[in-house]
């Protein structure tokens, strides 16, 4: 406020100063300003007072690309309320709004509102979530295995081992069910995935580039072939 109020005092100084004299261009090469300046100023003082004096902003109020209210509402409750940073923001609009926002807008949103500081005192989370988006087909693979129970037909009890891959490039996935969760069934796994990203990976990948080509060299694949969960 008190550098806005500079800014008022001199450009009305320099309008006094041109009544005085009575040469607009003397006074704009003593004061060191263009003539299209002094008559921009002396307009908008006739027009709105001393509040016409005060620098504008060199935008808009309201730009075309500018954020819609409803999502920078949707922004602030869930920075006041959840504390949520502003990735975790563009995950949460994503997925259970259906917002695609980015986050550096996100950050401009809660810089432009005072809040993009935390509160003192509040706990900041570490981010765990790491997200793979490999450009290479078959470059990387994920592997797991997950726990099926259900009752069978005699109201028995029935426990099955699903196991499952998906690529990180094409997210393709491939899937198996076992009875058993054992070291053979992993084995077979790993040659059926082979066989289903086979065709992919040979016609996108380089076979020197295929992680999965060591595996058909060996009559026996390693255990870090098959990440168990």
């Amino acid at each position: 406020m008190a550098k806005q109020a500079r800014y008022v005092q001199r450009k009305i100084k320099v309008r006094r100063h041109a009544e005085q004299s009575g040469c607009v261009a003397n006074t704009c090469r003593y004061f060191g300003i263009g003539r299209a300046s002094f008559y921009r100023w002396r307009t908008a003082y006739r027009q709105l007072g001393e509040v016409g004096l005060v620098n504008a902003r060199p935008i808009p109020k309201n730009p075309a690309n500018r954020t819609p209210p409803e999502i920078v509402d949707k922004v602030l409750h869930l920075r006041s309320t959840y504390h949520l940073g502003p990735i975790r923001t563009v995950w949460y609009l994503a997925r259970c709004q259906g917002i695609k926002i980015s986050e550096a807008g996100v950050s401009r949103i809660l810089r432009r509102n005072g809040v993009s500081r935390l509160p003192r005192g509040t706990r900041v989370r570490k981010i765990h979530t790491k997200r793979y988006n490999k450009q290479v087909p078959g470059h990387h693979i994920q592997m797991d295995v997950k726990f099926l129970s259900f009752v069978g037909p005699r109201g028995k009890k029935i426990r099955r081992f699903q196991y499952a891959a998906i690529d990180d490039a094409t997210r393709i996935r491939a899937l198996k069910i076992y009875e058993k969760h054992a070291q053979a069934n992993a084995i077979d796994f790993v040659y059926h995935i082979i066989e289903k990203f086979e065709p992919t990976m040979a016609t996108n990948s380089r076979p020197n580039s295929i992680g999965m080509s060591r595996i058909r060299r060996s009559d026996t694949p390693t255990s870090s072939a098959v990440r168990r969960s």
